[in-house]
């Protein structure tokens, strides 16, 4: 699928292999997505003209700039994408600041699958 006209998501963990498995996932689902091993990767590929995907699935600690840095700054530059925040390590406060900061959803890994299809149906349906 060409990423490059079709509504796509982008895929930001610094961890390989859960970029590999989600990237497999959607492709599966037939869902156009790209992938970043950062926030400042896939910050500097919108400025760079990549144009915007309707929704990011971001992990929300990684090193450098973390994903609720990412997020803010998705904000400022992208207002209309949608943020799927997932993490390894929750803790209470880093769940309220994610929703502060109106994130579609808020998941612990590893995802079920299923409910991070439906999270990046819904973010899609609000896209359009």
């Amino acid at each position: 699928m060409d990423t490059t006209t079709l509504p796509w998501v982008a895929v930001v963990d610094d961890e390989a292999a859960i970029r590999r498995a989600l990237m497999r996932l959607l492709r599966a689902a037939g869902i156009p997505a790209r992938d970043y091993d950062g926030g400042a990767a896939l910050l500097a590929a919108l400025q760079d003209g990549a144009g915007a995907p309707f929704c990011v699935v971001l992990d929300l600690h990684m090193p450098g700039m973390s994903g609720l840095e990412v997020q803010r700054r998705l904000a400022e530059l992208a207002p209309r994408t949608g943020v799927i925040a997932v993490t390894g390590q929750h803790t209470a406060e880093g769940q309220a600041r994610v929703q502060r900061g109106c994130a579609l959803a808020y998941m612990l890994k590893p995802m079920n699958d299923q409910a991070l299809l439906e999270a990046i149906a819904a973010a899609r349906t609000g896209w359009q």
